[in-house]
């Protein structure tokens, strides 16, 4: 007679080993990297550079700390500051949506799973910097001769890449899959 004690029942005849997560949440190291990269470098750059003077890195790219208190491109910047409790709570929002979105995702979907970590990871730096701060860190300063790129930092350019990626995916999966 087989042995049907709780633990090698048959619904539960796998090891605990055997039972991994089938969902895209494995993904969430890669946020944890952006924040903690995000962070580390926006802490570096506001305790080492005095504000708004461009240290020359290359000759179409600079260090030169900038705060901004509004979203993308300054946007909201000259608001009053409502902004930064709007933005913040945005960002939680589509936080939890992103979280959401990861754990109905399955673990071979891990391109769609890498660019939504990527921007949950970008969030929630900038999110980190608004509480904290107020305004969020920007130091990368491109430019060619007068014209700049506004400035950003390492969490932005999570976000950028991972909508890029989430855009490709759009354009080119096939939707028979």
């Amino acid at each position: 007679m087989p042995n049907l004690s709780p633990s090698r029942t048959p619904e539960n005849n796998f090891s605990r080993a055997e039972q991994k997560p089938t969902n895209a949440l494995i993904w969430l190291w890669l946020s944890l990297l952006v924040v903690i990269l995000d962070q580390l470098s926006k802490v570096w750059i506001n305790t080492h550079l005095p504000f708004n003077q461009a240290v020359a890195v290359l000759p179409w790219f600079d260090l030169r700390l900038l705060y901004n208190t509004g979203a993308a491109w300054s946007i909201l910047a000259t608001a009053g500051g409502w902004q930064r409790w709007f933005l913040s709570g945005l960002a939680i929002v589509i936080s939890l949506l992103i979280v959401i979105w990861l754990s109905r995702l399955t673990r071979q979907q891990g391109w769609s799973a890498s660019a939504l970590a990527l921007i949950l990871g970008g969030a929630i730096g900038n999110l980190i910097d608004r509480i904290i701060y107020g305004h969020v860190i920007d130091f990368i300063d491109i430019y060619y001769q007068q014209w700049h790129w506004p400035a950003f930092n390492l969490a932005d350019s999570a976000i950028s890449i991972g909508a890029v990626m989430l855009l490709i995916e759009a354009l080119f999966s096939n939707p028979q899959r």
